[in-house]
Formats: structure tokens, C-alpha cells, sequence
């Protein structure tokens, strides 16, 4: 059963998310409690499931990963066998970073990453168009971020 977040856990956990290499005796400084309590806390939301994991953000152009793309992708079909197959293989492509299941117009929102417009180009004729099912396939450049962040919104 998870247990409900007070304000200490929401700046617990707003610290976190910008700068989730901070040790329990920095985060606690910064909220007003010592280290032990604080890493009580942190144990807490860990074990409760609110924070996932903690992880390095990497620059992705410092990695040479120039090219970021959305492809939106229709199925054939909705058939269990398929839909499940189409899941399972795009969970084993890494360029996909994020894929969405959407109502509407597409079926699925694919956020993928790319060293340049050539491994994209390798990469939708290679792999994305012969995934399980997959009738047509839309996909656009990112040209510019005006906004990218991994901080949710937390009640203050």
C-alpha cells in the first residue's frame, strides 16, 4: 500500500529530480532535516515505488546522437498476436527511447535517436518497416528543442 507524500517528501523529491546524485545529508540540508531522516524518507518513496531508479541525464549530441525523430505508426490490425509482437520488437530497438500507445489518427508515438538522417534512413528500412503489423509509418525531424525536461510538476 502506498502511503501519502507530505510537503517534506514533495521537496524530497522535487530535490531529486534536479539533481539526482544528491547524498540524503545534501538533500536534507536543502529541505530542512538531518541525514537520517532524510535517508528514512528517501528509503521510503524508493521502496513505495515513487522513484523509479536514479540515472545519469546524458547529452545525446555529446554522444553523437545528432538526429532526434517522432514517427507515428499505424497498425494493420489490433489483434492481440500482433499488437503484442509489434510491443515486444520495438522494446528491443534502442534508438526507440519512449513509445506511446495513442488513440486517434496513429496507433503509436515513437521518440527515436539517431547518429544522422543516414541511420535513420537504415534504421526505418532495416528495422521500423518490418515490424509485426505495421501499415504506414510518419516520422519528423526534430529541428529544435524549446523545451526538454525530466522534472514532473510537483505541488510546491
Amino acid at each position: 500500500m502506498q502511503r501519502s507524500l507530505d510537503g517534506l517528501d514533495w521537496r524530497i523529491l522535487a530535490h531529486l529530480q534536479r539533481d539526482g546524485a544528491a547524498t540524503a545529508a545534501e538533500v536534507g540540508e536543502a529541505v530542512g532535516l538531518s541525514q537520517s531522516p532524510c535517508w528514512r524518507r528517501i528509503q521510503r518513496l524508493e521502496e513505495d515505488g515513487v522513484i523509479k531508479r536514479r540515472v545519469a541525464l546524458l547529452d545525446r549530441k555529446a554522444v553523437g546522437l545528432n538526429v532526434m525523430l517522432f514517427s507515428q505508426v499505424k497498425l494493420e490490425a489490433h489483434s492481440g498476436d500482433k499488437l503484442d509482437e509489434f510491443r515486444e520488437a520495438i522494446r528491443q530497438i534502442p534508438e526507440v527511447q519512449e513509445c506511446f500507445v495513442l488513440m486517434g489518427q496513429v496507433d503509436f508515438l515513437l521518440r527515436i535517436v539517431t547518429k544522422d538522417i543516414e541511420a535513420y534512413e537504415r534504421l526505418f528500412f532495416e528495422r521500423l518497416s518490418k515490424l509485426p503489423g505495421v501499415r504506414e509509418i510518419n516520422s519528423m525531424i526534430v529541428v529544435s528543442a524549446v523545451k526538454e525536461t525530466t522534472e514532473l510538476p510537483l505541488p510546491a
